[in-house]
């Protein structure tokens, strides 16, 4: 049985928080002014989207390595602490990147960054969090990703506005938050070299006669998560109806950004808590908002769009948080790697799949958009309920209540 850790877990879920909040700072504060950027060194609309999705691509389809790679070598901290290190060196760099090619090489070594460490990182986050309740374990960790995503565009915006809209003393000011990453990432590897001390013993001394598959109940849910993420459309489409139909100034949509993740970290917290309490079934919400938010968002006047804007912030609060820590529930911590590698590339492909789906019928129709995402959302239920995730009864690792 694992030994007693020299942390609480608690203390661990929000050192963690604070680590995925400053680099959601250096990465997130880059993102927001990455096309922008790679126009300034002569790139064209068509390869900012090619080095952009490239970045992307990496980010998921990288998981299906890491995450196998995870659970076979049990390296959970170095491959954390690479996956970081290779994603606030990048930033930074892209400061002193001499050509377009060479900032586009850094944008996709971030994503990659992000590949490397993310499963990983979840099933650090996983141990922990089985000692707090799962669900306000990562929702925790969520509400201060969430703010990092808020505090990190709106920080390099004041620098772009003291520079004259120089990019390079922005991506520079982000090696700050980057070697704070570090640093908290180190100190809590020292004090906590074995998180998985936190779970309790009957999840933690697995052995090798436990199936190695994924079970067929994983399976379900991930075609459930699938489906909510296929029919969730993206800010980047909320934000060019906000523009195009000029519901508001094109100025203000960073903020209506900044207070979707708002949202999003107070929905996180919401819902964790009440996962622990209700078990899996709080899940049914989330297709249920997700059908709402494009009758609000699509809409000719500014206050049901901006609703529609803060009820999309909310949903993502939800799936990133909720839908992370049902997979702990439903994985043994030994094959958790690669279920959240699996897990990440295939919502994030049906992501993909649904946001260009979206875009091509926004430009036909918005009813299209309304009633395509309501019978997306309709299918996810019926997955929900009769593949038998709704009555599944997950081990909910949660010894504090």
């Amino acid at each position: 049985m694992p030994g007693p850790t020299a942390m609480s877990p608690w203390r661990f879920v929000v050192g963690f928080g604070v680590v995925s909040l400053l680099a959601d700072i250096v990465y997130e504060g880059a993102r927001a002014v990455t096309g922008p950027y790679l126009a300034s060194l002569g790139a064209s609309a068509v390869l900012v989207g090619l080095i952009t999705g490239a970045g992307e691509a990496f980010a998921l389809a990288g998981r299906l390595v890491s995450g196998p790679l995870t659970d076979r070598t049990r390296a959970y901290w170095p491959l954390a602490f690479g996956g970081y290190t290779l994603t606030v060196a990048s930033v930074p760099l892209l400061g002193l990147a001499t050509g377009l090619w060479s900032a586009g090489v850094l944008v996709i070594a971030e994503r990659a960054g992000k590949a490397a460490r993310s499963p990983a990182k979840d099933v650090l986050i996983s141990h922990a969090a089985a000692a707090v309740g799962r669900g306000r374990g990562f929702a925790v960790h969520e509400a201060l990703d969430q703010l990092g995503a808020l505090v990190g565009p709106l920080v390099v915006a004041g620098i772009l506005v003291l520079s004259a809209g120089d990019f390079r003393p922005a991506f520079y000011a982000l090696a700050i938050p980057g070697v704070a990453v570090l640093v908290a990432l180190a100190r809590l590897w020292a004090r906590v070299p074995n998180p998985a001390a936190y779970e309790p013993a009957v999840r933690t001394t697995e052995t090798a006669t436990v199936p190695t598959r994924l079970s067929s109940q994983f399976w379900t849910y991930l075609t459930f998560a699938a489906a909510t993420t296929a029919g969730f459309a993206g800010f980047g489409l909320l934000a060019f109806h906000l523009a195009t139909h000029h519901l508001v100034p094109v100025a203000v949509i960073p903020v209506v950004y900044a207070a979707a993740m708002a949202v999003g970290a107070l929905a996180a917290l919401l819902t964790g808590w009440c996962y622990d309490r209700a078990g899996v079934r709080i899940l049914m919400a989330v297709p249920i908002l997700t059908a709402l938010i494009p009758p609000l968002a699509f809409q000719d006047n500014a206050i049901p769009a901006v609703v529609g804007a803060l009820l999309w912030g909310a949903v993502l609060g939800a799936q990133e948080s909720t839908l992370r820590a049902t997979v702990a529930d439903l994985v043994p911590a030994h094959r958790r790697g690669a279920a959240y590698g699996v897990f990440a590339a295939g919502s994030g492909l049906a992501a993909f799949v649904g946001s260009a789906l979206l875009g091509l019928l926004y430009t036909r129709s918005l009813t299209a958009v309304v009633s395509v995402t309501a019978a997306i959302q309709l299918v996810a239920l019926l997955v929900f309920v009769g593949g038998g995730t709704y009555g599944a009864r997950v081990k909910r690792g949660a010894t504090a209540r």
